[in-house]
């Protein structure tokens, strides 16, 4: 190279393809007759990362002639290209960022061409052209790539440098756009020529960009490599030309339509797209395969997966990973939805590794890379996509995607069996439907979240007997249909068998099983002791024609408590393993339903996400399409099923609510307080009744809520009116809480949409939040502003117990109710069911209400003495009121899933409280949760303030400092329903806030001032559910940024705990102020929950030192934003943050799940484990806050523990609602009985009473006790076993009289089910 001008380049992209391009083009020139050479550097973005790769590329920048970027939209990384650039920019010779974030688009610079005022301000065109896009959408996209191409061409006729400078930079563009080897070589030569000082490059050299059409159908054996503009002239060649060459029948083959990425295309970089094109052609399926110049794929879907109006394609993969709609950018997710409904066919979304080599991703336990989850499976998730399949890994050296032959092949299988579903008859197909057990106990058949299983799974085949599938001989109802399943056909009712539907020999499991010698480490050979009889093993359920109920096993280590301490979950046993055997080999299943929330599958060891052919749900699910009916309120861990168990969800409502109301001795206290009202002014009679009122709340233990309510001795005629009021007014608002509680009524059966009533409770909760987004206020909001009021002025009186303002909110309470029951009550029939809704101010009407008083809605607040509403406020509510009452009552819960098992296109739809969000509604939509880089929103850190204020307010009230370190739990769920209010309340607590980046993604953070903070920081330690870990790793790395942040501002150590502590552990030790500010932990990757919930079940436990052990062990891994692949257990760490800790925390967002409902709150509730590691041994505060209500409060744990017993387990209301449900109804009850011992176990927190009076309920009253026992045996027996196990771990004080009845019971109960 000696005599030539040598100039380097460096350069920074997102994915890998360009380097092998870019390579050879440099080879080219350095080979070539111009008298230059090149250098050319090249950096993954995700490599910039590692501190010495960093300096790396500082050094190459510093030293460099040209930069170019692409694709850097990852904001950390942006900003240390930032960092790097701007200081060299000046001295560069050109710098050219092609599409990328604002701030590094902001640094092009191609001679006198700049982008310096990219969305600085508004220009004419700019506005032109977001509108242009607006009304066009892709057909906008595919005519800006026009542009591009003939816009060089015009501006070569211009005269000024700055036109000759901009044609460079659009030049530029096309040449990498084109990709190819020659392309890149002739970009660089033009730069060099243009730009670089003492560059000699004759113009001759510089070929035209060779460009392929920006839209087509490619195939890699066309004759020519040529592209075809329309899918008839590809059909043309592809059925006559190559199915003949390629052994397909193109008469009975299925098409599956492949969604290509061009630039892979034009660099050559296709081997990953030939690998799968070959693996289905060989499998005798066509292929059609489309891509797009541009980010939006919509048009070329609509294009070319159409031939004369009829689809073509019968299952479609995307294979960019990108979202339909926008890429890694900026998303129309509607507009995907749109398209992709209209096509209406199974749409999978497979993922090429991008940050990671392939080595790397095998070695993660945590799967794929964090940023590579959020952009290319969390945004293709809301489009609807399914089964994120790992397909291609990159080589390192040359950066080259390669396909990974093992998941291609099971990418190819999964998308024809999607597709053979749409060519199968209904009569042909053969459908498994798997119920679950958990615990593993008879009584327990049929788990699922608020859902009546059997009655669900008889109504599904009731409408698949109709749609011609075969179901056998269908059972009279759903009774008979249990019996079938748990019970061998003549066995007795108390048989303890489930029904045997396959034995299989080990001989055969360990053929057809591919991975039975990989268990044996954890369970010994084949067949092990669970699901087997000794010799064979045992697939439990009933085959009815093509249909097969299977009772899917447990996870096998619920009674093992060795097992249950270890700090990774232990693999599937040889029993589970059979059964998925089972449904895929001897059934041959076409599709798996699995009924309600949830199993055990999702939650099967391996990676977090990203499965490989090693992990276990990818194991046992394989090939079979995966349909998963999943609670509506559940999209965290209805995402995990996705991800990890390749489901396509579809959601299913939760019972309807109603208010808990009051009963027994609460509803005669509010009769009391009734009285009291009318007679307070008469200091006798109504000081008597103020004895009354406390004597009759001590009776129902609220002295225990209301710390200075009078004593029995105090007399109230000793009290000033204004004392009387303050002691029934604290009294009346505790009531209210309770009454207005709201509860579920039974169970969910699918297919059934709530009736008129039903629809009430939930439409009272929607109307009572302000949706400023939508300008709507809520109904308190409209009823207090009449009056002259504001709502939290009223909300926070009447906390505080002041009479008349408790009296005015209830006042208010019972208006919105009646107004919003006037609305349903307008569309209801005969029947009770809204089957249309009357709109609120039909034209017409106006001159008829305005002689009746006006709406129904405006007469019932008029009645309840709120007369001067605003009109426009309330049109504007209930307009909003009756599409929510619309999306309530509507229903397509079996409607989905028929379609699915047709081979078509569940719309997707949220998950979450469809009261936060009544977007969740109608049911029947294959969930999705939300953009994890779009959390925490603004209005949920505003929500977040107020909570912390008033978390710190109360610790302060209560123990007069400031806490100093907080122990905090993290859900997924909450987070997704919430928009991130709990993580927001961490950064809160530490004086960090959030800060959206320049495309609106919450990834920046920074410190808040101590000025402006106005208290010290305190210090967290945050314990992430197994679930948020999976969906929100970019929030635990954005916690972590946080606390760090937070340990290394130089503060006084009293106003920064944060600090005082990471100094103390650092010299404890003997690391870094920056490592020991580690404050973020989880479970290992592949590991859920501290399986306290599985131990307490068991029962075996022997002490609560067991239940802290697993907490410790299993909740220890800790998150390092440092080390963002990786999660290390650091127990010594986890235990020295936790014992600095003075308050445990956790949020209750969802009228719908609290304490008791569910195992998980307790199970990762860490009071007793910090008492235990206080050097103190104090037991610390613990406190909730409960968001469920416009009128956020901030209770203590065992306040939320009475005030959940007392609306649900000792509430007529719910335990009739449930037992009128039948089987799962009875388990229903005694799930909260457990879950309420739970607390015990944990936190210690729960009253004598409730043990108690539950007792008083369920066991002393004959006639209950009958019924439970009549209902579900075993439920009853599980119940009686826990008040025994309340008492003999010390939880429950009672007689010796109700020990021996429940002792009595315990056998009685036992012969019955043993059939004695």
């Amino acid at each position: 190279m000696a005599g030539k001008t040598k100039f380097k380049i460096v350069y920074v992209v997102l994915e890998s393809q360009y380097q092998s391009s870019l390579t050879k083009a440099c080879d080219a020139i350095n080979s070539g007759k111009e008298a230059v050479a090149v250098e050319a550097v090249g950096y993954l973005l995700e490599e910039l990362r590692n501190p010495a790769v960093f300096e790396q590329f500082k050094a190459d920048v510093a030293d460099a002639n040209i930069f170019i970027g692409s694709l850097i939209f990852v904001q950390e990384l942006a900003d240390k290209v930032v960092e790097v650039l701007t200081p060299n920019r000046d001295r560069l010779d050109a710098v050219l960022i092609f599409p990328s974030m604002p701030e590094v688009m902001r640094l092009n610079k191609v001679g006198s061409f700049t982008m310096a005022n990219l969305g600085q301000s508004k220009s004419v065109i700019g506005e032109f052209m977001k509108k242009k896009k607006k009304e066009n959408g892709s057909s906008f996209e595919e005519g800006m790539l026009k542009l591009l191409r003939t816009l060089p061409k015009v501006l070569k006729f211009l005269p000024s440098d700055k036109a000759k400078d901009a044609r460079s930079f659009m030049m530029s563009f096309q040449y990498w756009l084109g990709g190819s080897p020659q392309n890149l070589e002739s970009m660089l030569l033009m730069l060099a020529k243009d730009f670089v000082v003492g560059a000699n490059v004759s113009a001759n050299a510089i070929a035209e960009p060779v460009l392929i059409p920006d839209k087509g159908i490619w195939h890699p054996m066309a004759p020519g490599n040529s592209v075809f503009d329309t899918n008839e002239d590809y059909m043309e060649w592809y059925d006559k030309v190559h199915c003949p060459a390629a052994g397909i029948n193109p008469k009975t083959a299925v098409t599956i339509g492949l969604i290509l990425q061009k630039s892979h295309i034009n660099t050559k970089d296709e081997c990953h797209y030939v690998a799968l094109i070959s693996e289905l052609e060989a499998r005798g399926a066509k292929v059609v395969c489309i891509y797009s110049g541009g980010l939006d794929f919509s048009g070329p879907v609509e294009e070319y997966f159409y031939s004369k109006s009829k689809v073509v394609a019968d299952s479609v993969i995307n294979l960019t990973g990108f979202a339909l709609v926008g890429g890694p950018a900026s998303q129309d997710h509607p507009k995907a939805v749109a398209a992709l409904t209209k096509l209406n066919k199974p749409y999978i979304c497979a993922v090429p590794l991008v940050f990671q080599s392939f080595e790397e991703w095998q070695r993660s336990e945590l799967g794929l890379h964090p940023i590579q989850v959020a952009l290319q499976i969390s945004l293709p998730e809301i489009d609807g996509a399914i089964e994120p399949i790992i397909f291609a890994g990159r080589e390192g050296a040359t950066g080259r995607s390669v396909p990974l032959s093992d998941r291609v092949e099971l990418l190819a299988n999964r998308a024809l069996k999607w597709a053979n579903l749409s060519q199968k008859t209904n009569a042909e197909k053969k459908i498994s439907i798997t119920v679950f057990s958990f615990p593993p106990d008879k009584g327990n058949v049929g788990t699922a979240a608020y859902l009546d299983v059997f009655g669900s799974i008889f109504a599904v085949m009731t409408e698949m007997k109709k749609k011609g599938y075969n179901v056998g001989e269908m059972p009279k109802d759903a009774k008979e249909l249990m019996e079938m399943v748990l019970h061998d056909v003549n066995a007795q009712i108390s048989s303890p068998e489930l029904n045997v539907a396959y034995k299989m020999s080990v001989s055969e499991y360990e053929r057809l099983c591919p991975f039975a010698a990989d268990l044996e480490e954890n369970w010994g050979p084949a067949p092990g002791h669970l699901n087997t009889d000794g010799k064979d093993l045992l697939i439990y359920g009933k085959n009815m024609g093509n249909i097969f109920i299977g009772v899917q096993p447990s996870f096998g280590y619920e009674g093992d408590p060795m097992r249950l301490l270890f700090s990774k979950s232990a693999s599937p046993h040889h029993g589970f393993a059979a059964y998925y055997t089972y449904l895929e080999k001897v059934f041959d299943a076409d599709a798996v339903l699995h009924f309600g929330t949830h199993g055990s599958l999702e939650f099967m060891p391996g990676k977090q996400v990203g499965m490989s052919s090693t992990c276990y749900p990818d194991r046992l699910i394989n090939q079979v399409p995966n349909l998963y009916y999943y609670a509506a309120n559940n999209p965290s861990e209805a995402t995990i099923a996705k991800r990890r168990s390749y489901a396509s969800t579809i959601s299913y409502l939760t019972p309807p609510a109603e208010n808990a109301g009051l009963y027994k001795g609460l509803k005669e206290l509010g009769e009391l307080v009734s009285s009291y009202q009318n007679l307070r002014e008469n200091s006798q009679r109504g000081a008597a009744i103020v004895n009354s009122i406390v004597s009759s709340a001590r009776t129902c233990n609220l002295d225990k809520d209301i710390t200075d309510l009078p004593s029995e001795s105090d007399d109230a005629k000793t009290f000033s009116l204004e004392e009387r009021d303050l002691v029934v007014g604290k009294v009346y608002r505790r009531l209210m809480e309770i009454e207005s509680r709201l509860l579920p009524c039974g169970l969910h059966t699918i297919g059934v949409p709530p009736s008129a009533e039903e629809a009430i409770a939930t439409l009272v909760n929607i109307a009572g939040i302000d949706r400023p987004e939508d300008n709507i206020k809520a109904l308190p909001r409209i009823i207090a502003d009449s009056i002259g009021r504001n709502i939290e002025d009223i909300y926070r009186q009447a906390n505080a117990g002041v009479l008349t303002e408790v009296t005015l909110l209830q006042k208010i309470t019972e208006a919105t109710r009646m107004s919003v029951r006037a609305m349903v009550m307008r569309s209801t029939d005969s029947e009770g069911r809204v089957t249309q809704v009357n709109a609120f101010m039909k034209t017409g009407m106006n001159f008829f209400n305005g002689f009746t008083g006006g709406s129904p809605e405006r007469k019932a607040l008029s009645e309840a003495g709120f007369n001067k509403v605003a009109e426009e406020d309330l049109t504007v509510l209930f307009d909003y009121l009756e599409f929510c009452l619309k999306q309530v009552v509507a229903d397509n819960e079996v409607g989905s899933l028929l379609d699915a098992l047709d081979g078509k296109y569940i719309v997707p739809g949220p998950g979450g409280d469809p009261i936060r969000n009544p977007d969740v509604l109608p049911t029947g939509k294959n969930m999705h949760g939300l953009d994890p880089q779009s959390i925490p929103t603004s209005a949920a850190v505003d929500v977040a303030k107020v909570v912390v204020d008033r978390l710190l307010e109360r610790m302060k009230l209560d123990s007069g400092a400031y806490p100093q370190s907080v122990a905090f739990t993290l859900w997924g769920t909450d987070n997704i329903k919430t928009y991130g209010e709990s993580l927001a309340q961490v950064l809160m607590l530490v004086g960090v806030r959030p800060v959206a980046d320049s495309i609106g993604r919450v990834n920046k953070l920074e410190l808040i001032p101590l000025e402006t903070l106005g208290r010290p920081r305190v210090d967290v330690v945050v314990t992430c559910s197994g679930v948020f870990r999976d969906l929100f790793i970019n929030q635990m790395n954005l916690l972590d940024r946080a606390v760090k942040m937070a340990a290394e501002a130089d503060e006084p150590l009293e106003m920064n705990f944060v600090r005082a502590h990471a100094i103390q552990q650092a010299k404890e030790f003997g690391i870094s102020v920056r490592d020991a500010a580690t404050r973020v932990f989880s479970n290992a990757a592949g590991s859920y929950s501290a399986n306290v919930g599985l131990t307490l079940e068991n029962g075996g436990w022997e002490n609560e030192k067991q239940l802290q052990d697993q907490f410790i062990n299993r909740k220890g891994f800790a998150f390092n934003a440092d080390k963002p692949g990786q999660m290390d257990l650091q127990t010594d760490l986890f235990k020295s943050s936790l014992k600095k800790v003075d308050l445990t925390f956790q949020n209750l967002d969802s009228s719908e799940i609290s304490l008791t409902d569910v195992s998980h709150y307790f199970d990762s509730d860490p009071t007793k484990v910090v008492g235990t590691l206080r050097d103190d041994k104090k037991k610390p505060n613990s406190f909730i806050a409960d968001t469920t209500t416009a009128n956020a409060q901030v209770r203590s744990l065992a306040e939320t523990v009475r005030l959940d017993a007392r609306t649900k387990l000792l509430n007529p209301k719910f335990y009739e609602g449930m037992l009128n449900s039948g089987y799962e109804g009875a388990r229903e009850i005694t799930k909260r009985l457990k879950n309420t011992m739970g607390w015990s176990a944990t936190s210690g927190e729960v009253d004598n009473f409730i043990y108690e009076d539950a007792n008083d309920v369920f066991i002393k009253d004959e006639a209950m006790r009958q019924r439970m026992l009549d209902t579900n045996p075993n439920a009853f027996r599980d119940m009686v076993t826990t008040f025994l196990e309340a008492n003999g771990r010390g939880y429950w004080d009672t007689s010796d009289e109700n020990l021996e009845l429940l002792q009595e019971l315990y056998q009685e109960v036992e012969d019955r089910i043993e059939g004695v």
